[in-house]
């Protein structure tokens, strides 16, 4: 199994999300593109990227250091929980509150509260289950 959030890992994120048209429709019908970051909390820059133009992740891999429009950070452990168990709604907002899943750059409530946005957001998480760690 590929190391959480190293390139190659993240390719096959990348793969898994442009083959998930709910995760791509609505988000391109947003017109949504951004540059994701992931990685551990206490570190000093993310691990992982994606890049998304209209939905589509057209850049996936290594964090290049370039300014990220949504930087998501949590434990190993809890990364590790959440990819096998999965992610839900139920477990999004106690997450977040406790800051067990932190939003180091984005707004999370803004995101949250646009379903083109949330439902894409909720649906990345399945696709990291079916990756694993």
């Amino acid at each position: 199994m590929n190391k959480l959030f190293s390139s190659v890992w993240m390719k096959q994120l990348q793969e898994r999300w442009n083959a998930t048209t709910e995760i791509t429709a609505p988000l391109a019908a947003a017109g949504f593109s951004a540059r994701i970051g992931y990685g551990f909390k206490g570190e000093q820059r993310a691990m992982g990227m994606l890049v998304i133009k209209n939905g589509r992740v057209v850049e996936a891999g290594d964090y290049d250091g370039a300014a990220l429009d949504w930087d998501l950070r949590a434990a190993p452990e809890k990364w590790a929980s959440w990819i096998e168990e999965g992610f839900g709604l139920t477990k999004l907002g106690p997450a977040v509150a406790t800051g067990a899943l932190q939003f180091v750059t984005g707004n999370y409530r803004q995101m949250i509260r646009n379903p083109s946005l949330a439902n894409p957001f909720m649906n990345h998480f399945q696709l990291m289950q079916e990756i694993g760690d």
